[in-house]
């Protein structure tokens, strides 16, 4: 039977909450009255999270559950996108292995996709600031928007946040444009959203509600610091190979299949 929705968990040394997490999903994914599968991506990981991973699916009996596992350690892009490639379902939904954002708000996205609202939604803290439990420390929180800023300014984004880790998928439409994205590291999502832009699909932008975890990769100031730095050149980067036309061949691939998409959608409509 082939899923109708995927849920993609990207996890980098996430042996002390991966469990809990992934049991979370599943008992979510047993409340649902469809066929859903679970991918976990394992990127490279030095601590026993392929294990717990692993186990936890087994001792949950969840069928639709599987671990990808690959080394060395490649970054969140990579594995988001390898998780993607992998999702047997047309919708596909990636998740932050902390669940800052709860697996309870997938509906939000994914019903935008469903409904012919959009092909790629993603969860936003800025659009409704109440729905934040737990805030990011100041600094972190004001760094963020700083860099929302330049990434507003740099791509002509209209988008206020970018960088939350809960995004959803219409895979034939977006699948050539997550084949030909370059960043593995944590400039991905703005890459794979500008490429939608410049591809003209259907983008929503979609609150949700999100607390804030400790012990991501970011917590330390000196990593804070050198990430932040590493996402801005990212940035520059993203510009620099659409202007060389590196994406060029992906783009116009998505933008054919968004009008197929779109005009299978209005048919069906019409004899609804």
């Amino acid at each position: 039977m082939q899923p109708t929705l995927s849920i993609v968990v990207p996890a980098f040394n996430e042996a002390a909450r991966i469990g809990p997490s992934l049991r979370k999903i599943i008992d979510y994914i047993g409340q649902q009255h469809e066929m859903i599968e679970l991918i976990v991506v394992d990127d490279g990981s030095t601590d026993n999270t392929l294990e717990v991973a692993e186990e936890t699916a087994s001792d949950s009996g969840a069928r639709t559950t599987r671990v990808v596992r690959y080394e060395p350690n490649r970054g969140k892009g990579y594995a988001v996108r390898r998780g993607l490639l992998e999702a047997q379902a047309n919708i596909a939904l990636f998740s932050d292995a902390d669940l800052s954002t709860p697996i309870t708000e997938t509906p939000k996205l994914v019903e935008a996709i469903r409904n012919g609202e959009c092909d790629l939604a993603f969860g936003s803290r800025a659009l409704d600031r109440g729905l934040i439990g737990v805030h990011q420390p100041w600094r972190r929180e004001q760094g963020g928007r700083v860099f929302n800023l330049i990434v507003r300014l740099a791509t002509g984004l209209p988008f206020w946040d970018t960088q939350c880790g809960f995004k959803a998928f219409r895979m034939n439409v977006c699948r050539p444009l997550i084949e030909a994205a370059q960043i593995d590291r944590f400039g991905f999502d703005v890459e794979l959203i500008y490429l939608a832009h410049l591809a003209e699909l259907r983008l929503c932008e979609i609150p949700v509600r999100w607390d804030h975890s400790e012990g991501g990769p970011l917590d330390s100031s000196s990593n804070y610091s050198r990430d932040s730095l590493r996402m801005i050149n990212e940035v520059r980067s993203i510009r620099s190979a659409a202007a060389a036309g590196e994406y060029s061949e992906a783009i116009s691939a998505a933008r054919t299949a968004a009008m197929v998409e779109a005009k299978r959608g209005l048919s069906a409509r019409s004899h609804g």
